[in-house]
């Protein structure tokens, strides 16, 4: 990617809100990535681990926690650097780096609970053909698609993003974000504009899709016990992080393309960075409490290690 514009380095003009508190901020953002990583990594070496848990459910559930530690990746370390620095810059190459893992990121997490909805579907309205259609060669093409698309996405933005000529280095955010970036440009941005929002018209068929078969979810769990309590059971965890995921990228969007200026910086802060945090803590979690298959292996594998570790102990 070559930069046609003399920016060299953005400043990230979102911290001037955290002066007084960058030690407090410091230590619970090391906290919250800490949580991150021990309960999607918890969550990924359980699903590895058993063999009971190796159906398309789990495996769609460990892919998005891995999606959880690669998005993390791309926010939490540089933030907490930024949080014990004079200074807060970022370099223009390093910038275009994070708005791709970042939205990349959002992106794939969507495309995931989309084949979760399409397995609960399948599992639930069409019970006989379930093995037949998720098969273990149909699984890994639906994972590396829901990987390869939102990833292709993302560089057909970023490569847009880096042919503009910027007349400005202000990005008024605490990481960076390409819409902040585009509003930078000393020219015209239609053609970014145009296929942002096709992109995001991509996402919204995604989730009228899972809003279309939850419908057809609901209609046939009505019919049967046995269909209300599969639904209970590995829909409703769906339906959460659905909403969590759904609520923090509306909230981020809505922020960033018609935010008020008059916005104390602390809740725009807030704001922007709600979606890097909730979801990939909750995702987890919640897969983790109400699954029960999940739920009585984590149990038992703490157990295991509590014992162990007492062992050891007395000897």
């Amino acid at each position: 990617m070559s930069n046609t514009s003399n920016v060299v380095l953005f400043s990230l003009s979102g911290f001037s809100a955290t002066a007084n508190y960058k030690i407090t901020l410091f230590s619970l953002t090391l906290l919250c990535y800490c949580l991150i990583v021990v309960v999607n990594v918890s969550l990924i070496l359980t699903i590895i681990l058993d063999q009971n848990l190796h159906e398309p459910m789990y495996v769609f559930i460990c892919s998005l926690c891995i999606n959880g530690l690669y998005g993390s990746i791309g926010f939490y370390p540089k933030f907490v650097f930024d949080l014990l620095s004079k200074i807060q810059v970022i370099s223009y190459e390093g910038c275009l780096l994070q708005v791709f893992v970042i939205y990349s990121n959002t992106f794939i997490d969507y495309s995931i609970l989309v084949l979760m909805a399409y397995d609960r579907y399948v599992a639930i309205c069409r019970p006989l053909e379930y093995h037949s259609v998720m098969s273990v060669r149909r699984i890994a093409v639906l994972i590396s698609l829901s990987w390869l698309v939102p990833l292709c996405c993302e560089v057909m933005v970023v490569t847009l993003t880096s042919t503009l000529k910027l007349c400005g280095s202000k990005i008024d955010k605490l990481y960076c974000e390409n819409w902040s970036i585009v509003k930078l440009a000393c020219g015209s941005t239609r053609v970014n504009d145009i296929v942002g929002l096709i992109i995001i018209a991509f996402y919204c068929v995604h989730f009228l899709f899972i809003l279309w078969s939850y419908v057809r979810l609901i209609i046939s769990a009505l019919k049967s016990r046995e269909g209300k309590r599969k639904f209970t059971q590995t829909c409703v965890p769906h339906l959460f992080c659905l909403l969590n995921v759904s609520v923090a990228l509306l909230f981020d969007v809505m922020y960033s393309r018609y935010g008020s200026a008059s916005l104390p910086q602390s809740v725009k802060n807030f704001m922007a960075i709600q979606f890097l945090i909730i979801p990939p803590i909750l995702n987890p979690i919640i897969y983790g409490l109400i699954l029960t298959k999940i739920r009585n292996k984590i149990i038992y594998l703490c157990v295991m290690i509590g014992q162990r570790f007492k062992l050891r102990v007395k000897v």
